[in-house]
């Protein structure tokens, strides 16, 4: 899952652009797309590119292809996943954001996590922020979140670290309020999806059975290739789907 544009595939970037169009209304809902020659022409792209970004489009479920018309965009194409940066809270509400409820805000040392991931050093102090993400008075999602040092954050975003500094118990999340202060900052992230379990602890702050499956999903967003955050996500069985995009 990652979100840097550098050495995309040329169809992977065609993927896009056309998922752009279909989300910002260029083609909306419903309606049928240009002749492959033609869209070729306009996208200034060769016809089998196309042809293999069209295929991956109607595989994730934002085209179908209809017979004696062409291929027309689905009346309710799959929001845009975990291949674009986005605040959980924000991805995972199906239109409306989750509840944020601020569970611990404090400083720490780094952990094994912390250090390989913002390469922390051992002497340094982290702002960590848990949070409980709620939506129809359920918990949906436990997030674990760790901002680089200071003198990191300083050097390479400042407006993050002033950010976190005015929002000590914000109700939301990390990633928003970096989002939120990266106005013309351009970020990049790697994510990792895997399976386990909850634990005991994890399992009494989303009030699941220890033994409950989950989607654990970690996340590292740099600026310039700098570590700036680094996130764990539990999602129970029963959380709201994880929209992601896949591609060859």
């Amino acid at each position: 899952m990652a979100v840097s544009g550098q050495q995309r595939r040329p169809v992977v970037v065609l993927y896009e652009r056309i998922a752009d169009a279909i989300h910002d209304g260029t083609y909306p809902p419903g309606s049928t797309l240009p002749s492959e020659p033609r869209l070729a022409t306009e996208l200034g792209v060769s016809r089998p590119a196309l042809r293999e970004a069209l295929l991956l489009l109607q595989e994730d479920g934002l085209l179908s292809v209809r017979r004696g018309v062409g291929r027309t965009v689905n009346d309710s194409p799959p929001r845009r996943g975990y291949e674009h940066i986005q605040p959980l809270e924000d991805l995972l509400g199906a239109g409306r954001a989750l509840r944020v409820r601020p569970l611990l805000r404090t400083v720490e040392e780094p952990t094994d996590f912390t250090t390989q991931h913002l390469l922390a050093p051992a002497a340094a102090e982290l702002r960590f922020w848990e949070s409980l993400l709620t939506g129809d008075g359920a918990a949906a999602a436990l997030s674990q979140e760790w901002a680089a040092a200071e003198e990191t954050l300083q050097r390479h975003h400042p407006d993050f670290a002033e950010a976190l500094r005015s929002a000590p118990q914000a109700p939301s999340s990390m990633l928003s309020v970096l989002a939120a202060a990266s106005r013309g900052t351009p970020l990049t992230a790697h994510s990792g999806i895997s399976a386990t379990l909850l634990g005991r602890r994890r399992g009494e702050q989303l009030g699941r059975p220890a033994d409950t499956p989950a989607v654990l999903v970690t996340q590292v967003v740099r600026v310039d290739g700098v570590p700036l955050l680094a996130a764990k996500h539990m999602l129970p069985t029963g959380a709201p789907a994880l929209p992601v995009l896949q591609s060859n």
